[in-house]
């Protein structure tokens, strides 16, 4: 009994490593353009295709950068990125770096990240990973985004 007790602690630990290390995790998430310039989405949003965003993971002691990828939206403003190997207590985020829009260049400064946890450590057991949208902001506001803007004001009133 206790050699397999022994057993159990020895290799259990790294079969669990071993299976974490090989299923890679998959970040999703959305990339828009605010067009009504209201730092949120609205029924007036419109997704970017071909917009760049990069996971950064960050050294929690340091906040040296220790791993990045990039990743490009679909037709409909969507990503999907595969990060390979656990990123165990790092920070890691989805940051903006381009939008092909020429009037919709702008990083919004609220929307422009969002955290990701990318460990197994903490009880994850799910490989894909959704990450908040992020957002650029339209040069000049759409018509009709005022009114738009009035009718969420008194709707909250």
């Amino acid at each position: 009994m206790a050699r397999l007790l022994l057993f159990a602690l020895c290799v259990l630990p790294s079969v669990v490593s071993a299976w974490s290390m090989g299923n890679p995790f998959h970040v999703q998430g959305r990339v828009y353009c605010d067009t009504c310039q209201c730092g949120f989405e609205t029924i007036k949003t419109a997704y970017i295709p071909g917009a760049t965003v990069r996971i950064e993971c960050r050294d929690r002691a340091d906040l040296q950068l220790r791993y990045s990828l990039e990743g490009v939206t679909d037709s409909n403003g969507a990503y999907k990125i595969k990060v390979v190997g656990d990123q165990a207590d790092r920070i890691c985020q989805v940051v903006l770096v381009d939008s092909p829009l020429a009037d919709c260049k702008s990083v919004d400064p609220v929307r422009n990240r969002a955290e990701i946890i990318l460990t197994r450590s903490n009880g994850a057991i799910s490989d894909l990973h959704y990450a908040n949208s992020l957002g650029f902001v339209k040069d000049k506001a759409l018509p009709g985004c005022a009114e738009l803007v009035k009718k969420l004001l008194e709707s909250d009133a």
